[in-house]
C-alpha cells in the first residue's frame, strides 16, 4: 500500500447506523477494513417518554458518536436516503434526521445513493440484505463481523446488514467524481 488515509463508510439511520472504518490507499483506491461499528439507539417512548423527546435524545446520541468517529479521518462516504413526498412518515422522518446529521459532520462527505451502492458492490441493482452481507463477508472474511453461537456453531447476525452496507458504501464512493477529486487533492498534499 502507498499513501494511506483513514476514512469512514456510513449506512446511516437514527436507530442503526452502520460504520466501516478503513485505511484507504489514496493512490489505488483499495482499502483495508480496520473496524466495523454499529451505532444503535434504543427507543424509550414506551417508558412514558414523549416520542419527540425520545427522538431528539437519539439524534443527539448519534450526532455525538458519529462526530467522535470523524476525529482524525480524511473524509466519509455515506449513503443518502431519499425523502419521498408520498412515503411513510417514519421513513421520511428518518431520512430528514440522517440528512441533518450528515450535513453537520466536520469532515468532507462523499454522497452515494442506495441503487448505486447495490449495483456497484454486487452487480445487482436490487440485491437483498442477505446478498449484501454474503458479498461483504466473501470480500472481507477477516473483518470483525457480528457473530453469535447458534446450535454449537458461530453464525452471522442480522445486524451485519448495516455493516455490510457500510462496506458497500465505501466501494461505491470510490467510483464517484467526488472521490476522484478528493483523492487528487490528498495525493498532492501528501506529496508536498
Amino acid at each position: 500500500m502507498g499513501k494511506i488515509v483513514d476514512v469512514l463508510g456510513f449506512d446511516p439511520s437514527l436507530r442503526n447506523w452502520g460504520v466501516c472504518h478503513a485505511g484507504l490507499d489514496i493512490e489505488t483506491g483499495e482499502f483495508e477494513i480496520k473496524d466495523l461499528i454499529l451505532l444503535q439507539t434504543e427507543s424509550e417512548s414506551k417508558k412514558n417518554v414523549i416520542k419527540q423527546s425520545d427522538d431528539l435524545r437519539s439524534c443527539r446520541e448519534q450526532f455525538e458518536r458519529v462526530t467522535k468517529l470523524c476525529e482524525g479521518k480524511a473524509f466519509a462516504v455515506s449513503e443518502i436516503p431519499f425523502v419521498n413526498p408520498r412515503g411513510y412518515a417514519s421513513a421520511n422522518f428518518n431520512a430528514g434526521v440522517v440528512l441533518g446529521l450528515l450535513g453537520s459532520l466536520p469532515i468532507p462527505l462523499i454522497q452515494v445513493f442506495p441503487q448505486d451502492v447495490k449495483r456497484i458492490f454486487t452487480g445487482m441493482k436490487d440485491a437483498c440484505k442477505e446478498e449484501m452481507i454474503e458479498e461483504a463477508v466473501k470480500r472481507y472474511p477477516n473483518a470483525p463481523w457480528k457473530m453469535r453461537k447458534f446450535r454449537g456453531a458461530m453464525k452471522l447476525t442480522s445486524d451485519n446488514e448495516h455493516l455490510a452496507d457500510a462496506v458497500a458504501v465505501l466501494h461505491a464512493g470510490m467510483a464517484t467524481e467526488q472521490y476522484k477529486q478528493l483523492a487528487s487533492l490528498y495525493r498532492s498534499a501528501l506529496a508536498a
